[in-house]
């Protein structure tokens, strides 16, 4: 069954459990936050393949097939004029028939897409959820905290997600990840790439 989603295009990709930290300052988006709230209700990320973020007229625009549904953690509003969202990645979406509103805001019939089974990391995989974690510390040392609580390292395709986050990867590459319908088979991906590069031996 489909349903009618506002669209939020972003040359980035939200992963399912991820953090995406916006500063949202054009009027299409503001009504658009306004709205979730009231609502409470989910927006949808979607990577960008051609145009900018930011509506220039005339441009044209390319979305990916796949994006992942935003829900609202909490707004900030410290300047005039510019809200601060928070949102968490939650379920991935397939785009069907999409249209441009009049105030420039993107809406599309959309599919939502099975979550990652839930299955625990294959003992090959264990460096690679000991890495993460790893990484997850040296970050907090630096005041830096990219992912929520609580934290799944039980979970194959939670810990393949935070990974395909961190990685300097192309922004082609992580959406192809992310789309990918196995949590498990994606966590290799990464496991081969980590050992690749020789972060991991």
């Amino acid at each position: 069954m489909s349903i009618e989603l506002a669209l939020f295009p972003l040359q980035s990709v939200l992963f399912p459990g991820g953090l995406l930290q916006l500063r949202v300052f054009e009027a299409r988006y503001l009504d658009l936050v306004g709205q979730c709230l009231r609502e409470q209700q989910p927006f949808g990320v979607i990577a960008l393949q051609q145009g900018r973020e930011v509506r220039s007229e005339g441009e044209v625009v390319a979305f990916e097939s796949v994006g992942t549904l935003a829900q609202i953690i909490d707004v900030d509003s410290t300047e005039a004029g510019i809200l601060k969202v928070r949102c968490q990645g939650t379920t991935r979406f397939m785009l069907g028939e999409r249209r441009q509103q009049g105030n420039g805001l993107w809406v599309a019939d959309v599919t939502e897409q099975a979550d990652d089974e839930p299955v625990p990391p294959a003992e090959a995989m264990l460096g690679t959820v000991r890495a993460l974690a790893n990484a997850i510390g040296s970050l907090k040392n630096r005041g830096a905290e990219p992912f929520l609580e609580p934290y799944r390292f039980d979970d194959a395709g939670w810990v393949a997600n935070r990974w395909c986050e961190l990685l300097p990867i192309s922004l082609a590459a992580r959406q192809k990840l992310m789309e990918l319908p196995d949590g498990a088979v994606r966590l290799q991906i990464v496991d081969e790439y980590l050992r690749s590069r020789k972060v991991l031996q």
